[in-house]
C-alpha cells in the first residue's frame, strides 16, 4: 500500500469526528512536515504518520487504550509496519525506542504543537507574533493547557538536539500557513 497524506486524512477523518483532535493532527502534521523538509526525509510519510499519531482517540482516550488499541486498525488497514510502529512510539507510556528520526520528531512535536496552538487562542493575533520567550513563560505557569505535559516538551527538544527556543520557534514557524485552518486569528 502506497503512503499519502490523502490516505492519512481519509483514516484520520473516518475515525476522528472532533474538530479539535483534527486540527491537533493538522498542527503536528504542519511541524513534523517542516522537520521532514529539514532532514531531505520522506515528507509524505512523515505528515501521514503524523496525520494518524491520535487518529484513534475518540475511540479509546485512556493511556490503557490508546494508541495500542489503534495499532490493529491499521495494520487491518494496510498501513505499513513503519507506520504503525512511529505511531505506537509516540506514547510515553509504551516506553517504546525512539529509533529513527520520524519517532523522535513525532514525539518532539506532538505536546508543543497542541502547547503553541493554546498560546495562539488566547493572543488576539494568534501566533502571528509569537516567540520562544512568551511560550516558555506560559509552560511555567500549570493552570495554563494543564493536559500538556511539559516534561515532554522539554524532553522533545533535547531529543532533537535542539535548544527548546530554536524548537519553538519551528513549530510556531510550521503552524504559521495553516493558522485558519487551525482556528487561529492572523492578524
Amino acid at each position: 500500500m502506497e503512503v499519502t497524506r490523502e490516505r492519512a486524512w481519509e483514516t484520520l477523518t473516518r475515525y476522528t469526528k472532533s474538530e479539535p483532535l483534527r486540527r491537533h493532527a493538522l498542527a503536528v502534521e504542519a511541524c513534523v512536515g517542516f522537520y521532514a523538509r529539514e532532514h531531505d526525509a520522506d515528507e509524505e510519510l512523515w505528515r501521514a504518520v503524523a496525520l494518524l499519531h491520535d487518529f484513534d482517540y475518540e475511540m479509546h482516550p485512556t493511556l490503557d487504550r490508546h494508541p495500542q488499541d489503534g495499532a490493529p486498525i491499521l495494520r487491518d488497514e494496510g498501513w505499513p509496519e513503519e507506520v504503525v510502529e512511529a505511531v505506537l512510539s509516540h506514547a510515553e507510556h509504551l516506553e517504546l525506542p525512539r529509533d529513527t528520526p520520524l519517532k523522535r520528531t513525532l514525539f518532539a512535536c506532538d505536546e508543543l504543537a497542541g502547547f503553541v496552538h493554546a498560546c495562539g487562542l488566547v493572543r488576539p493575533d494568534g501566533i502571528e507574533t509569537l516567540e520562544p520567550k512568551s511560550v516558555k513563560k506560559k509552560l511555567k505557569q500549570p493552570s495554563f493547557a494543564a493536559g500538556v505535559h511539559r516534561d515532554e516538551v522539554y524532553a522533545g527538544a533535547e531529543l532533537l538536539g535542539l535548544e527548546l527556543d530554536d524548537h519553538i520557534r519551528n513549530v510556531v514557524a510550521a503552524m504559521r500557513p495553516i493558522a485558519p485552518e487551525l482556528g487561529l486569528h492572523t492578524g
